[in-house]
């Protein structure tokens, strides 16, 4: 039984969030907080673009709420002039779900690390996930433990060396994209804390989308792990690695152009050719709407802890029932007096008499 069965109106993607004829800035969205991380973090870049992009969807600051862990990233809310909570290590998708199934007028976002959402916070995440619970969840990767001075992540790379790795990680590392995609999220996005138009143009479209979005955002530690992802910043380089994708666009990139993906092989797993080589005929058209998780999952899998490619941009986003609306379709069944009749429940098959 879904909300649309017993005529209640769907809130889908901003609808329902009331919104406000106040003329917003970036400004707006700035508290009265000191910002405070290290010079050169990535996370002033991230706060910078979302305080700049808030502006456009119009809401009233009281209906958005910030929810955070705990780790660098997770001081978001004190920066952001809307409500925020401060919640504990891997929790957030768990306060947030509250939240979202309340309170059909909030816009509710989670803010996120890779080691406070994958470790700890595994099972928080990928349940939120699962049940498509209409949350923005940022996953702040910066590849170690910042917060705790550097010890390795989730993300970290096979062979690192950190603090408590003195001999090189063990511990085969989370590809979040394929973590999110394996729980079949509806919507999945991936972008560069230092593509300010990529970023922003993902922010765009997961809040647009109604139910579970993650944005994971490859963001650079420049005390602990500075560098991680210079390969993809380097002219030259970063335009052989980063693959960019444009629904509806063939897969295609380079400085010139000259790249692209096709499918190839018995499985016909994603691989990159030279486009003189095999013709632009061939190139895969990237489509974010198929329901079939297995294709974004195949793309999600391009490339490797090396960063040889790079996918960015959105991967997936596709219309599910969210567990909002049918939790609260529930509860309207519930006041209607259509529920499970109690006693039969208590006297049905399931019982059982105990002898003394």
């Amino acid at each position: 039984m879904t909300a649309v069965d017993i005529g209640l109106p769907i809130i889908g993607g901003l609808d329902g969030v009331p919104t406000t004829d106040e003329k917003q800035t970036a400004k707006v969205f700035k508290s009265d907080q000191e910002v405070r991380w290290c010079p050169g973090c990535g996370d002033y870049i991230i706060l910078n673009a979302m305080q700049s992009f808030l502006p456009e969807l119009g809401l009233k600051r009281e209906n958005i709420v910030f929810v955070s862990g705990i780790g660098c990233s997770s001081r978001f809310p004190y920066y952001m002039n809307t409500y925020g909570v401060h919640s504990i290590h891997g929790r957030a998708p768990a306060i947030a779900t509250g939240l979202s199934v309340s309170r059909p007028d909030l816009s509710v976002w989670v803010v996120t690390g890779d080691g406070d959402a994958l470790s700890i916070g595994g099972n928080h995440l990928i349940h939120a996930l699962r049940r498509n619970v209409n949350l923005k969840i940022l996953l702040f990767n910066n590849r170690i433990y910042g917060l705790t001075k550097g010890q390795y992540s989730p993300t970290s790379e096979v062979g690192k060396v950190t603090k408590s790795t003195p001999m090189g990680s063990l511990d085969h590392p989370f590809n979040p994209i394929s973590l999110a995609l394996g729980a079949e999220t509806s919507f999945v996005g991936r972008a560069l804390d230092t593509d300010r138009a990529g970023l922003t143009d993902v922010l765009r479209q997961a809040a647009a989308h109604r139910g579970s979005a993650l944005v994971e955002i490859y963001q650079n530690c420049p005390i602990f792990n500075d560098g991680a992802f210079d390969v993809l910043k380097e002219p030259g380089e970063k335009e052989r690695r980063i693959v960019p994708l444009e629904h509806g666009k063939p897969i295609r990139f380079g400085a010139e152009q000259e790249y692209g993906v096709i499918r190839e092989g018995q499985h016909g797993s994603f691989v990159v050719r030279k486009v003189d080589e095999v013709g632009e005929d061939a190139l895969v058209v990237h489509d974010a709407t198929l329901q079939d998780p297995s294709y974004a999952f195949a793309l999600s899998r391009l490339g490797g802890q090396n960063l040889d490619y790079t996918v960015t941009g959105v991967f997936r986003s596709v219309p599910r029932p969210t567990y909002d609306d049918q939790a609260r379709a529930q509860v309207e069944q519930a006041k209607q007096g259509k529920t499970p009749d109690l006693a039969g429940l208590l006297r049905g098959k399931d019982t059982w008499t105990v002898l003394a």
